[in-house]
């Protein structure tokens, strides 16, 4: 059966993301058509969308989430606020979508395909490069960036059994002495009716834990912050992680919920909790909570901080794909 190409929108995404009945996979949360639509919103000046789903009949089969400047093609989103992305392909089918996607980017005039960050499993990687190397394409591939993971056991205990003996030693030593400094709370949660306060409190301290932190946390960059926590609110897959000492906020998280595994999107704390690691051991309670609610993986995302390799994180490779179309 022959497939055909046809130009998208950003709105008609949600229906498919919607829809049981296909077999896309939506790989990261990253591609989620409520999260491209606000990075469009906030950060797509100066690009084209370049949407394309391809159908076997009428059976979807892949899409495309592109934009485009000039003869240059790229998925939508940044390197600063979306850790990797892909395209959405129903497994097996990868070689009529890309191959039909590369003849209609030939047919509107795109030279090239400038993909970063991707990751080594990835649709853009395992089958893209491969086809587009068999059609005589120049593919270069770079590594650019890293990413940390690690796959999560059944229990807490298991967990701990993975770390090496000073850091299993360190994290229940923090613990202690957290539990020791007086009323302890902490939380894992949806958000809700609560959306506003808990971002709201989170965009306070997020400037307050470091100068890094307060130099990124741009206008434009809070706006998307909170356009992009109630965007993915509304999908049911925001969650926030709260530390609290004596009732005072100490330390927050915000990460996503997602297809078996929880997304750690960012972090905050409050300076005057810093010698007592709150900052780490909030994520740390999150991971625990993720355990017991049998996630299967913490994506601790891009950058090679020390804490994530503490907690037994392992590097993925992300890389930029060019690919020069004749």
């Amino acid at each position: 059966m022959s497939y055909t190409v046809n130009e998208d929108s950003l709105d008609k995404l949600n229906s498919y993301w919607a829809d049981s009945t296909n077999t896309l996979d939506w790989p990261s949360v990253f591609v989620l058509p409520a999260w491209l639509k606000v990075w469009w919103q906030i950060f797509g000046s100066g690009y084209k969308l370049y949407i394309r789903t391809v159908r076997q009949g009428e059976k979807i089969v892949g899409i495309a989430p592109l934009m485009v400047r000039g003869e240059t093609a790229l998925l939508i989103g940044d390197t600063d606020v979306c850790d990797y992305l892909d395209f959405v392909v129903t497994p097996g089918l990868e070689d009529g979508f890309f191959n039909t996607l590369l003849d209609d980017l030939k047919a509107n005039g795109i030279s090239e395909l400038d993909l970063n960050h991707v990751r080594p499993d990835s649709a853009a990687l395992t089958s893209l490069a491969a086809i587009a190397a068999d059609r005589g394409y120049k593919v270069a591939n770079t590594q650019e960036d890293i990413s940390v993971e690690i796959e999560l056991p059944a229990s807490w205990d298991e967990y701990l059994a993975i770390l090496s003996t000073k850091q299993r030693h360190e994290v229940k030593r923090k613990l202690r002495r957290l539990e020791k400094a007086g009323k302890v709370g902490h939380r894992c949660l949806d958000a809700g009716q609560e959306l506003e306060e808990y971002l709201a409190l989170f965009l306070k301290l997020f400037p307050m834990s470091r100068e890094d932190k307060a130099s990124f946390l741009t206008p434009q960059m809070e706006l998307f912050f909170k356009n992009l926590a109630k965007a993915m609110a509304g999908i049911g897959l925001l969650r926030f992680g709260i530390i609290e000492l004596d009732n005072q906020p100490a330390a927050m998280t915000l990460g996503f919920d997602y297809k078996n595994a929880h997304f750690l999107y960012n972090s905050a704390y409050d300076p005057q909790f810093n010698y007592l690691s709150v900052g780490l051991l909030c994520k740390v309670l999150c991971l625990k909570e993720s355990i017991e609610k049998g996630k299967k993986k913490w994506d601790f995302l891009k950058g090679a901080e020390a804490y994530k390799y503490h907690l037994g994180g392992r590097e993925v490779p992300l890389y930029r794909c060019r690919i020069t179309i004749k």
